[in-house]
This record gives structure tokens, C-alpha cells and sequence, in this order.
């Protein structure tokens, strides 16, 4: 795996994740680590017909996270270098057979996006969870979710009309929570008792119409080699599920 870490910052995370990596898996293109100055720049990888690009801040890349981060995107160039459905199936196209002839409100529309990456997450996860430990990740997802729903009103509402979620759509958030818990499940990661079910509770409680079980289940049973067309079919019903707000009781 050729690896080139472009700018100033360290690079002894993306070398120690590629270490990892290539305990069980290699790429054909080269990748380039770009570091960038800004704090907030999310961490994402870009695809190019000689390359492979790594965007993360300065700030992100000299964090505890680093080399999990770069890991979890190496993940997701192999699954794209092996054309693995989820990562080259146009969401546009899904979204379009899952919605043609109806209107769809904006952010909803934002939120199956969200979903559809969650979708890819959890096939890049398999790789990266079948190379590396998993203890920083949970942790990870649950301050992420834990820090979704700690955003309440300083007064609280009268019981039946509280609103856990201030800033943070709490739609999606209950999406995040589902997706959290079936990583979580689908690699062993927790044990029945494990926090992060007390604050996928609470994100279920600020969107009750969001089926937070049947997510989970979604997501976390997705077949390990699925064919493009079984692929684009769960995309498809899962996406609908979530506009029509139509799923079944949660788990």
C-alpha cells in the first residue's frame, strides 16, 4: 500500500493504520493523506482514477481517534476498489426509484443520504473491525450519540411532551442511535447492559415515530456479499421506511 501524507502534522497514525490494514487487505492505488488546517474539515476519503485521497484536519489527525479514523477509511477504499455494491450504487438512483412521483421534504431527503452512508459504514466497519480493535469506536459512537441527545431545554416540558434532542434533529438522531447499536451488535462490541442502549432509549423517546429496532435490525443484518440488485432493493426499503414513518415496532 503506497501511502503519502501531504502536509504539516503527524504521520505515525496513517502509518500504524496502515499497518493494520495490511494485515489482511491492500490497495491497488496509491493513497494520499491530505492534511488540512481547518478544525472542523470532516474526515472523508475521495476517489480518483490513480488515487485515493485522505482529507483530515490537523486537529482530527493528532487525536485518539486518528489512526481508527484512517483505518475506517482505508476500509472504505477497498470497498470501493472491489466495486462492493454499497460503494458504487448511485444513492441518487435509489432514492429516485424509492420516491419517483412523490414529494419528499427536504430534510428527509438530506436524512436517507445520512442513511445510505450509514449503509456504506457498516460494510467498510467489517473490514475495519476484522483488523482492529473495536474499543475506541464504540467509544466514539457513544459520546457522538450521547452528545446528539444532551442537548436539553434548561426547563423541562411537562412529562409526555419532553423533547430530548434541542439541536440535533432528533429524526436522525434516532437513525445515528440504530445504526450505533447495530455496529455495535453485529461485531460483539457490548453486552446487554452497555450504556449505549440507555442513550439509544433516549433518542428513541425524542422521535417515538422513528422505529429505532427496525433500523438496527436493518443495518445490522445486512448481507455480508450482497448482489447490486438485493443492495439497491434494501437501500430502496429502507429509505422508504424511514419518509413513511410507516415502520414496524421497535425491537
Amino acid at each position: 500500500m503506497d501511502l503519502h501524507v501531504q502536509g504539516p502534522g503527524p504521520t505515525s497514525p496513517f502509518l500504524s493504520a496502515r499497518d493494520l490494514f495490511e494485515t489482511e487487505h491492500d490497495l491497488s492505488l496509491p493513497v494520499h493523506v491530505r492534511l488540512r488546517d481547518d478544525p472542523d474539515e470532516r474526515t472523508w476519503a475521495g476517489h480518483y482514477d490513480d488515487r485515493h485521497v485522505l482529507n483530515i484536519s490537523q486537529h482530527v489527525a493528532s487525536s485518539a481517534m486518528a489512526r481508527e479514523l484512517a483505518l475506517h477509511e482505508f476500509a472504505h477504499m477497498a470497498r470501493y476498489e472491489q466495486e462492493h455494491p454499497s460503494h458504487v450504487q448511485s444513492t441518487e438512483e435509489a432514492l429516485y426509484l424509492a420516491f419517483a412521483g412523490k414529494s419528499v421534504e427536504r430534510r428527509k431527503l438530506a436524512h436517507c443520504y445520512q442513511i445510505a452512508n450509514h449503509m456504506k459504514d457498516i460494510y467498510a466497519d467489517d473490514i475495519t473491525l476484522s483488523v482492529g480493535p473495536g474499543e475506541k469506536l464504540l467509544s466514539f459512537l457513544e459520546s457522538s450519540l450521547a452528545a446528539a441527545v444532551a442537548d436539553r431545554p434548561e426547563t423541562p416540558p411537562r412529562p409526555g411532551l419532553e423533547r430530548i434532542s434541542t439541536s440535533a434533529d432528533p429524526d436522525i438522531t434516532a437513525v445515528n442511535a440504530a445504526f450505533a447499536l447495530a455496529l455495535a451488535e453485529r461485531h460483539a462490541l457490548i453486552d446487554e447492559d452497555h450504556r449505549l442502549y440507555d442513550i439509544a432509549h433516549a433518542a428513541a423517546m425524542d422521535a417515538p415515530h422513528v422505529p429505532i429496532g427496525e433500523f438496527k435490525r436493518r443495518f445490522r443484518e445486512l448481507a455480508r456479499e450482497p448482489d447490486s440488485s438485493s443492495y439497491r432493493q434494501e437501500l430502496v426499503e429502507t429509505t422508504r421506511s424511514y419518509v413513511s414513518g410507516k415502520g414496524h415496532a421497535a425491537d
